[in-house]
């Protein structure tokens, strides 16, 4: 099998990817992104169907090309999507799809050897730019629940049809255990959330501007992870646009989730709750089993300062708060692009004879 050679590959095509490929089209280096669906997007498309982004289409842009629609309007996932592949057909980005990763190792001639399910690749630079979502996180004891309970995690959630009818318990309480519950309670389901503690909720619009209009201003997505505020902000998931107190008059709101027994989950109450199906929105958790390099924690996530890693030439990017509060969301990666690209451009490894 031909291997390609490459000045900088990056795994990745989404948003992160592309704000990248954007950049990196300028400099005249060879690279390509490598994307494991079929369509650039599909990773926005495979969400439930009801998603709508937070933050209204101003502030959901690329470098280079505005979203379009109504700029104060907030965009559907399968929106995001379209724009995702919009984006990477004007600037002509080469994204090659159905390019599963199954391996990325050093080679000391040329920075690292990179073997996908379609072909083999060699690089100078590697930037992993996969997004924070990777495996869904359920808890161990998910699988003592009973068969007869329907289970299934956030994200392969879709809309309500995809659930029996009856009592339908959703665990977790951020931005996705809300929307969730929401949409189906607006659907007559009996709700349950398992919510112990609830974050601070955010209006979607506040003195007639959208919230995202007041956190530009006041320059709350520009806030390090390092500032003393960052380190604050980080143990907290604001939940945006949701009215948390009326949704809480629609669902019945129980304790934390710690056991499964049979038909029954254990709450740390001491009491039970018998659902008959389950929505785990208890997010995701890192997973590179592909990677060869010791650049992750015992846990499996990166270790990494504003994505560059101790392993000369490999790089993250798109992580939250990789570099600021808004380092993964849609309309401010492209920063974080830019300045990665200037890094990756300017970089010259020293490569033994």
């Amino acid at each position: 099998m031909t291997t390609t050679e490459l000045d900088t590959l990056i795994i990745g095509g989404g948003q992160a990817g592309l704000a990248l490929g954007h950049h990196l089209r300028r400099t005249g280096r060879r690279f390509a992104i490598l994307d494991a669906h079929a369509r650039v997007g599909d990773t926005w498309r495979r969400r439930w169907d009801s998603l709508t982004l937070f933050t209204p289409r101003r502030y959901d842009a690329l470098p280079g090309m505005p979203f379009p629609g109504d700029p104060d309007g907030h965009p559907g996932k399968d929106e995001a999507a379209d724009y995702l592949e919009s984006y990477a057909t004007r600037f002509g980005l080469p994204v090659l799809l159905n390019h599963t990763v199954t391996s990325v190792r050093p080679d000391r001639p040329t920075g690292f050897a990179v073997e996908t399910s379609a072909g083999s690749f060699t690089a100078e630079q590697v930037v992993i730019a996969t997004g924070p979502f990777h495996t869904p996180r359920t808890p161990e004891f998910a699988s003592r629940l009973s068969c007869d309970v329907v289970r299934l995690h956030s994200g392969d959630y879709r809309n309500p049809g995809r659930l029996p009818e009856g009592d339908v318990l959703v665990v977790g309480a951020g931005n996705t255990g809300v929307q969730i519950a929401t949409e189906l309670a607006d659907h007559g389901r009996r709700v349950a959330l398992s919510a112990p503690t609830l974050g601070m909720a955010l209006p979607q619009r506040l003195l007639g501007r959208d919230i995202f209009w007041w956190c530009s201003l006041l320059g709350m997505m520009d806030i390090g992870g390092d500032s003393r505020i960052g380190h604050r902000l980080k143990g907290q998931d604001p939940i945006f646009g949701t009215d948390v107190k009326a949704l809480m008059r629609r669902v019945r709101r129980l304790d934390r989730v710690v056991d499964a027994d049979g038909p029954d989950v254990v709450l740390a109450d001491g009491t039970r709750h018998g659902p008959d199906a389950v929505v785990w929105a208890t997010g995701f958790r890192p997973h590179y089993p592909w990677l060869h390099l010791p650049v992750l924690d015992t846990a499996g996530a990166p270790v990494h300062r504003e994505g560059v890693t101790t392993w000369p030439g490999l790089y993250f990017l798109g992580l939250p708060w990789q570099r600021n509060r808004g380092s993964a969301l849609l309309g401010w990666v492209g920063r974080d692009a830019a300045a990665l690209a200037e890094r990756l451009t300017s970089a010259r490894r020293a490569v033994p004879a």
